[in-house]
């Protein structure tokens, strides 16, 4: 049925509209109570009670955002009358409409900020919800030929038939007026309700962990354990080419110290299954990353590493997940290429975090059709996070380079 209105009387048949409509008409219940309190200006009638119901409340409002569970409570009445559709966990996520208590003065500015605008909007509202329906009563009053003075209102002193054509405007106005108004307050809530900085950051640690939690012991297995099977094979192998008891000590001292991080990484990912998963802190991050340099050397290769930057403060998930997207492209570079040269920076910036790892091309570059599990988990972690990656050969090189966004982090 909406499908076959035209386009301009579809949000008329849609149930957000009216609930919306709701959501403002009960934000000018505050005016109705305080009025009470100043009894002869409050009823005087017509425009001067509006006008009152949109001043009296608005020391109280200011008040009572300084209460950091209103701005829940707001944020609530929002989602479920705002916002179309079913309000599950993942539509209400969606909604860009917070629902927890204010943490900061910012946040309870926003919030104060808020109950005005709904104040005055609904104020607004109630009044031509009122007053615009009993204009269209008069001018069907005064179609059929009746004298009309409703209170608020003109006199129409001379009826005549033709005001029955004026009768509909009240209504349309009074329609395109709640249509509006619905959709501005719903932008004002994504604004002044939306998620902070801190929420934002931990909404994506959440969304993180959901995301992978399907695949994560999969890719924690490839990433971790591949990785220091690799270092182990080169290393071994390097030790029985070179000849030297004194390489081959070092190469054992590597396997070693290799095998007893695999071992760790092992027992996390296996807690996955145990359904006590490691917390996302106990994870390593780039602060950790000469770890993961150290390995390669070890393995054989010529590490050169450029760090810049404040990485050790990087926001948790792009930290952890920066960290894994270096160690599978140094573990590419080991499995495919062997020990040979490599160069890795590693910039923190103000607005991204950029990883670029570079080596000299093997005779037949792994992935470079963009196959592979390895570099796929990759570009499906940078894009998790917002961000993009890039893999394959670029001046007699091969490149794997990552941008992940920060700005919204902070």
């Amino acid at each position: 049925m909406p499908s076959s209105l035209p386009a301009v009387l579809r949000p008329l048949s849609r149930a957000v509209t009216y609930t919306r409509w709701l959501h403002l008409l009960i934000a000018s219940v505050a005016g109705v109570l305080t009025g009470f309190l100043y009894n002869e200006p409050f009823f005087a009638g017509g425009w001067l009670t509006w006008l009152w119901m949109a001043v009296l409340p608005l020391p109280l409002l200011v008040l009572a955002a300084l209460i950091p569970v209103v701005r829940r409570v707001e944020g609530l009445q929002a989602q479920l009358l705002l916002t179309p559709g079913p309000h599950d966990r993942t539509a209400r996520a969606a909604s860009g409409i917070a629902t927890t208590p204010s943490g900061s003065w910012r946040e309870r500015g926003r919030t104060a900020a808020w109950l005005l605008l709904r104040l005055e909007a609904g104020v607004a509202l109630s009044a031509l919800t009122v007053q615009l329906p009993s204009l269209a009563w008069a001018f069907t009053m005064a179609a059929a030929g009746r004298r009309t003075h409703l209170k608020g209102l003109p006199a129409i002193e001379a009826p005549h038939w033709w005001y029955g054509l004026l009768a509909p405007l009240p209504l349309v106005l009074l329609s395109a007026v709640a249509v509006g108004a619905g959709a501005m307050m719903a932008a004002a809530a994504r604004l002044l309700l939306g998620p902070s900085a801190a929420e934002r950051l931990a909404e994506l640690e959440a969304r993180t962990e959901r995301m992978l939690e399907h695949n994560r012991l999969a890719q924690e297995l490839h990433d971790a354990i591949g990785h220091a099977l690799t270092v182990t094979v080169v290393q071994a192998g390097a030790a029985r080419a070179a000849g030297s008891p004194e390489f081959t000590e070092r190469a054992l001292a590597a396997i070693e110290d290799t095998g007893r991080q695999a071992l760790t990484d092992l027992e996390r990912a296996l807690r996955l299954l145990r359904e006590d998963a490691p917390r996302p802190a106990d994870r390593p991050t780039l602060a950790d990353a000469e770890r993961l340099l150290e390995s390669a050397r070890a393995a054989g290769s010529t590490v050169r590493a450029e760090l810049s930057g404040p990485l050790e403060t990087l926001p948790g998930p792009v930290s952890r997940e920066g960290y894994r997207m270096v160690q599978e492209a140094l573990t590419n570079v080991l499995r495919h290429a062997g020990p040979v040269p490599v160069s890795v920076r590693m910039a923190a910036g103000a607005d991204v975090l950029e990883l670029e790892i570079r080596n000299a091309l093997p005779t037949a570059p792994a992935g470079s059709a963009g196959g592979g599990r390895g570099l796929r988990g990759l570009r499906e972690r940078a894009a998790l996070l917002g961000g993009e990656a890039e893999t394959g050969p670029d001046g007699g090189e091969w490149r794997v380079r990552a941008r992940l966004p920060l700005r919204q982090l902070r």
